[in-house]
């Protein structure tokens, strides 16, 4: 790929007044916030230095938008009319597929090095800015491993191979691979996120069942295996399915491939098992308790691939702002700019610093950690997704035109911004499973209780915010106000993060903007931000 620049002395005008090309690009070190809140959370410092130099290059980038503008294509039968069932993907995709896993995606946090979990949730973060899509197959890939601890044997035979660090898409059985991949088959038609109302069928066979049945959406369908539910004698039951036999292919049948908007580069499918040979995972009845580990874990990837998100559309906005004069000013010295840019990065931090505090609590032992990351993830996951859409079609807009066009990642941004709030539970799902897990687990609002405390006296309008709260929900909620208490919640929480880890400009105009005085309802719609300092934790000049 070229690195050349173009000509800008054309035979009618000349280019000016337009960004030249960014080139390679250190997501690592130009991005003083995530060195700031990484550290807060454990994680490995020189391990992300050596992954946000490499997926930030222009090379890598590039890579990203032709795995988006080259979606997978189903090869469902060969020339002779036998079943392949494949899934045939760009190059760029596999390349992006082989950097990620053999950064250690999948892998640091069970490699046993301390801040394994924080590590990887900030290469989600990094990750999300180039490519998206391939982040789903990596992710579950991760998040499987503590669901196969329900077996033994299950978990001997595929965590050496999915920890390997090493990406092979080969159709080959696991055993003769060098590396695999771990998806996720759970929701049907009938049922959606009602998934106790799955109906597909497990019947025993010697040590293994046969399944029979469909799946609404398989993520990632030419993983090596899933994670599937199905009605077993002893009720709803999880399973293992190898995506290949010893004998030849399983017999999981695409019946296409999800014409969706985004996350183009990543394949979703429907399927159908007809007898599909599958190994129990747990005890037949324990299916949503075994298959909730895989969930707990996903979702904190999905609170943080937002943060990702907006920080690629701000970087992009922020970038033309510094390089694009309107009226004789650069676009970075208008005070109205300035304030919409700035608005958007307090969401873009908060969403950062709250996932990666969160992730440092996966990191940690105990029962208190356990219960603040059940509860603080689910916080996450709501706000940060609620806020993304927002941010990435302002960012949009502070492009112009160009911000539309395809020639920009801004596209593909916006296409990407709805879904991580619907994988892993939509809002009203997660607003459900907060109240859920507060009635359950005193410890979980202890703790809550006690991570709000941490900040008490140090911003009086914290204190006042946070009173109101009480005031307002002395209880828990009815379930019409689950959404008006989660947002305050997980917004109060946010605060508390960035009062212990930002700077104070930082710090104190998110408190101001999101806790106390009035504003609008649109990004800049605000007073009283430093908008410099603000806007120097974007990284490069500050303007």
């Amino acid at each position: 790929m070229s690195q050349s620049p173009g000509h800008d002395r054309l035979s009618t005008h000349e280019v000016t007044n337009q960004p030249a090309p960014r080139g390679d690009l250190d997501l690592w070190a130009g991005d003083p916030a995530l060195v700031d809140h990484a550290a807060a959370a454990g994680a490995d410092a020189a391990r992300l230095a050596d992954f946000g130099a490499l997926i930030g290059t222009a090379e890598m980038r590039a890579l990203g938008r032709d795995a988006n503008r080259h979606p997978p294509e189903a090869v469902l039968f060969d020339a002779g009319g036998r079943r392949l069932d494949e899934v045939r993907f760009h190059p760029a995709y596999h390349r992006l597929m082989a950097a990620g896993i053999g950064a250690g995606y999948a892998a640091i946090p069970w490699e046993g090095a301390a801040g394994g979990h924080a590590t990887h949730a900030a290469m989600v973060y990094l990750m999300s800015q180039v490519e998206p899509g391939v982040c789903c197959p990596m992710t579950m890939t991760y998040a499987a491993i503590p669901a196969l601890k329900a077996d033994r044997a299950l978990l001997a035979e595929w965590v050496p191979k999915l920890t390997a660090r090493l990406y092979d898409p080969a159709a080959r059985p696991l055993a003769r691979k060098g590396g695999a991949t771990m998806g996720m088959a759970m929701t049907e038609k009938q049922g959606g996120s009602d998934i106790r109302a799955n109906s597909t069928r497990a019947e025993p066979e010697g040590d293994h069942y046969r399944l029979t049945g469909h799946k609404w959406f398989c993520s990632a369908p030419m993983s090596d295996g899933f994670l599937t539910l199905a009605q077993a004698a002893g009720g709803l039951t999880c399973f293992v399915v190898p995506r290949w036999l010893d004998g030849g292919r399983n017999t999981l049948h695409i019946q296409r491939l999800k014409d969706k908007l985004g996350n183009r580069a990543n394949a979703s499918a429907e399927i159908e098992y007809h007898g599909a040979l599958a190994h129990r995972l747990g005890e037949e009845g324990e299916g949503v308790r075994t298959i909730i580990e895989m969930v707990h874990h996903t979702r904190l990837d999905t609170a943080l691939a937002p943060a990702g998100l907006m920080r690629a559309a701000l970087s992009e906005a922020h970038h033309w702002a510094r390089h694009r004069s309107a009226f004789q000013k650069r676009l970075i010295d208008q005070p109205l700019m300035r304030a919409v840019l700035a608005d958007l990065a307090l969401d873009w931090e908060g969403t950062l610093a709250l996932g990666l505090h969160v992730a440092r609590a996966f990191d940690e032992q105990g029962a208190a950690a356990r219960a603040f990351a059940r509860l603080g993830v689910a916080l996450a996951k709501f706000l940060g997704n609620k806020l993304c859409p927002g941010l990435v079609c302002e960012a949009m807009e502070c492009l112009g035109g160009m911000g539309y066009v395809e020639d920009t990642p801004l596209p593909l941004l916006y296409r990407e911004a709805p879904l991580n709030a619907i994988w892993e539970g939509s809002g009203n799902v997660i607003c459900l499973d907060i109240l859920r897990t507060l009635r359950r687990e005193p410890l979980a609002g202890e703790v809550l209780s006690a991570e709000l405390a941490t900040v008490a006296g140090q911003d009086r309008r914290f204190d006042a915010a946070l009173k109101a709260h009480m005031q307002t929900f002395p209880t828990l909620p009815e379930e019409g106000q689950a959404r008006f208490y989660v947002e305050s919640l997980a917004t109060l929480l946010t605060a508390s993060v960035l009062l212990r880890q930002a700077p104070g400009a930082v710090a104190g105009a998110y408190v101001a903007t999101r806790l106390s005085e009035p504003r609008g309802r649109v990004a800049g719609a605000v007073t009283g931000i430093d908008t410099a300092a603000v806007l120097a934790r974007l990284g490069g000049e500050a303007g």
